[in-house]
């Protein structure tokens, strides 16, 4: 088990030239789990405390926080991320706050599932980051307001207990926890700033719907589709290819380097479960100069099995989506794309349907993790 570094204190007062020289961070092991409280997936912050300085909205921006120096507003200092104004006691004699007091934001996962990891990035809060935070989560069918979240009834699990944290650092939290959550609730003790929270983990989605919808998307990330592997991830995740949507730039598709050799990039992926393949579209969308040559598609049912070809490979076109019809329906619970030689594709669909054995896995999941 790769250690979970932990950083702590102030960081310096920015000095100038690049704000981020300074920065500490660390490669967290569970960073290859999608982010569930992706914007694009559907997240949401729907309520919090206080946003006295910078709004809560910014939690969940994709980017990286920036900073600008000379940034100021009738508020005071403007920064990109979430921050509460100081909290003070409650009079004269007890100016300080209680070891109670705490800012809190309610956070809609875009899909809900398992949480692995946790990033509460305090980026550019050097002397204004929370003395500790703490994370819990929940779940809650259908869309519940922030006052239903906030009732009596509600049983939230604790994620992250009270951790002091570190300004201007990535610190992350592994979770244990084998339960499927909607909604987290960040809390930061007592007060400060937090530029950017990432939720990594697995989709698990909810049988019912899916049955409800029939044919659908079998790899997509919001019914629960996996990237397991890549061969290459030097511009951009393999994750985005199995996003909600069409691509909307160049960057929001998965892209290799320029190969040198006489070999192939690929994409591995994991089924929400044991599925029946009818049509696949692989989509090029915004990489014109730099996407695929050429395309094929296999299967692999179960984890040992032997890979199918179910699309040969076929001359991809630039900026376009490419649709194949499966004369029969293939049958398998693992998928992979190998692109020739190098270069990207933006989106990967595989519609179809679960299998009574593929369904009867999902629905036992589901049970398990308390779905």
């Amino acid at each position: 088990m790769t250690a979970i570094v932990s950083f702590t204190g102030d960081a310096n007062p920015y000095g100038g030239g690049d704000p981020y020289a300074d920065y500490r961070t660390a490669d967290f092991p569970f960073t290859q789990y999608a982010n569930l409280a992706d914007r694009q997936l559907g997240a949401g912050v729907i309520a919090a405390n206080d946003e006295f300085f910078a709004q809560r909205e910014n939690l969940l921006v994709p980017a990286r926080a920036e900073f600008d120096p000379e940034h100021f507003g009738h508020k005071g200092k403007i920064m990109d991320g979430w921050e509460t104004r100081r909290r003070r006691g409650a009079s004269a004699e007890h100016p300080w706050p209680t070891a109670e007091d705490h800012d809190w934001a309610l956070v809609r996962l875009g899909a809900p599932g398992v949480i692995r990891g946790i990033v509460v990035d305090t980026a550019h809060f050097r002397g204004n980051y929370p003395q500790a935070v703490s994370i819990e989560a929940t779940s809650v069918g259908g869309s519940p307001s922030p006052e239903e979240l906030l009732g009596d009834d509600v049983k939230w699990t604790t994620l992250v207990p009270r951790t002091p944290v570190g300004g201007h650092a990535a610190n992350g939290f592994a979770v244990s926890v084998e339960q499927r959550f909607t909604h987290v609730r960040v809390n930061q003790h007592p007060d400060g700033g937090v530029a950017r929270l990432r939720v990594y983990g697995e989709v698990v989605p909810d049988p019912s719907w899916l049955a409800a919808l029939g044919t659908f998307d079998v790899v997509a990330l919001e019914n629960g589709g996996q990237v397991e592997d890549a061969s290459n991830l030097f511009y951009s995740p393999a994750t985005n290819t199995i996003q909600p949507g069409r691509s909307r730039k160049m960057d929001d598709g998965w892209e290799t380097r320029r190969r040198r050799d006489q070999g192939n990039d690929w994409i591995q992926y994991r089924l929400v479960a044991q599925s029946q393949i009818r049509a696949i579209e692989i989509d090029t969308a915004y990489l014109k100069g730099n996407s695929a040559g050429w395309a094929s598609v296999s299967i692999r049912d179960g984890e040992s099995g032997d890979w199918q070809e179910i699309v040969p490979r076929t001359r991809l076109q630039p900026d376009t989506n490419h649709r194949f019809l499966l004369p029969t329906p293939a049958v398998g619970t693992h998928a992979r794309v190998d692109i020739y030689p190098d270069g990207g594709i933006s989106r990967l669909r595989l519609f179809g349907s679960l299998t009574e054995r593929g369904t009867r896995s999902l629905e036992t999941r589901h049970q398990e993790l308390g779905g």
